[in-house]
Parts: C-alpha cells; structure tokens; sequence
C-alpha cells in the first residue's frame, strides 16, 4: 500500500505518455528548464528533479514551455506552480480512491481501470461540452 508521505514526494503519480521532447542547445530550452525548476522545487518533487530529462512527462513539459517562450508568450512560473498543485492534489485523491480496495490485485486493476476510462476524459478540452 501506497503511504501519504511516500507518494508526496516525487510529483503526481499515475500513467503518462510520451511527449516531445526539447530542442537541445537552444536559449528558449534553457528559459524553459528554469521555468519548470523552479515549481517542480517549490513542490518538492524531488523525484522529478533527479529524474530530469529521463522522464517523458518532464521532457514534455520542457519542451511545451521552450515552445511558449520560443513564441512570445507569457509563461507565468506562478501559473505553473498552481496548476502542479491542483494536478497534485488530483494524484493525491486518485491515489488515496485506489487504497479503499483492501487487496494489491484490486488497486492494480482500479488503478488501470481509472487510467483507461477516466484520463481520456482529461484530454478534453474544458470548451468542448456536450453539442
């Protein structure tokens, strides 16, 4: 079983797919490495920053502020740290559904089952309600 201080410490767990990764050697990478430090730090997600770019989702999330700042547009560190918290909070609940199944083949099969039905839902856009 998964213990709160344990799962508090690297980030948001759960599934994740690949991403694209950041152009090397380039200033807008740079910014945006910095950019992703620092809420990744204020968080606590230590297991993020020892990760670094061996992670998928952290090499994505580079590579999708580089693109932001190669275009001009704001990136708000404030912004990325409040959204790291609610997307935190979201692993922490999800995390905490999959313990009420007393055994380990349960939260295997819940925590599958959530990632197959439930995280395509979260690829939605919020604008695209019911027709």
């Amino acid at each position: 079983m998964l213990r709160p201080a344990a799962r508090r410490t690297g980030g948001p767990a759960g599934p994740h797919r690949g991403g694209p990764s950041p152009e090397e050697d380039t200033p807008e990478t740079a910014v945006a490495r910095a950019h992703v430090t620092q809420p990744v730090t204020e968080l606590g997600w230590s297991t993020v920053l020892e990760l670094g770019d061996l992670s998928p989702v952290h090499r994505s999330l580079v590579a999708s502020v580089a693109t932001l700042v190669r275009l001009g547009y704001p990136c708000d560190i404030g912004y990325l740290t409040r959204q790291a918290r609610i997307m935190e909070q979201a692993a922490v609940h999800d995390l905490d559904e999959m313990e009420a199944y007393k055994s380990e083949a349960e939260q295997v099969e819940k925590a599958v089952a959530s990632a197959v039905l439930y995280e395509p839902a979260a690829d939605v856009p919020a604008a695209a309600g019911p027709e």
